[in-house]
């Protein structure tokens, strides 16, 4: 996870988090600087964390080539 701080019109400093998949946190931070919304919003990096467990459940990711590179994020309100 890339946490990342930026300035808007009004407001002191906003956050936000970007869940990139990265070989090394050098790496993680170079995929983030390359979003469209990092560029637009002049970002900068304010930490990097690794997450590799949650709740009890390890992290395992499987690269599926069928994505072709494409996130799917679900949400509920």
């Amino acid at each position: 996870m890339v946490h990342c701080g930026f300035y808007d019109k009004g407001i002191y400093e906003s956050h936000v988090n970007f869940f990139v998949v990265a070989l090394d946190f050098k790496a993680a931070k170079a995929k983030a600087k390359e979003l469209p919304e990092y560029i637009d919003k002049k970002m900068h990096v304010d930490g990097i964390e690794e997450v590799t467990a949650v709740d009890g459940f390890y992290l395992n990711l499987v690269e599926d080539e069928a994505l072709d590179g494409a996130s799917i994020i679900k949400g509920h309100r």
